[in-house]
């Protein structure tokens, strides 16, 4: 994916998210988007003792961008980004 297409995703996952901060200093579109995801599967947002499990977190985050409003070609890139950064994390695991 290009440069011009993490930023649309990026754009997109901030209509969907609308309340998260997003920081962006001098780092790329894919980068940032990436990372917001990670926190989002992580449920770093939320309390600790109030976290869902990394899968539950998944289902959570696919609902809600199958529900959303954008283009069906921006909700697969979305949903295929939330598998890649899944698959990195439960790697780690």
């Amino acid at each position: 994916m290009g440069i011009n297409t993490y930023h649309i995703l990026l754009e997109n996952y901030r209509s969907i998210w609308k309340n998260r901060l997003l920081p962006a200093g001098n780092k790329a579109p894919e980068v940032i988007l990436k990372e917001a995801i990670m926190r989002e599967l992580l449920d770093e947002n939320s309390h600790p003792r109030v976290r869902k499990p990394l899968n539950a977190k998944y289902v959570s985050s696919a609902k809600r961008i199958l529900e959303s409003d954008l283009s069906p070609d921006s909700k697969i890139e979305l949903l295929r980004l939330h598998i890649e950064m899944l698959e990195l994390l439960n790697e780690e695991i």
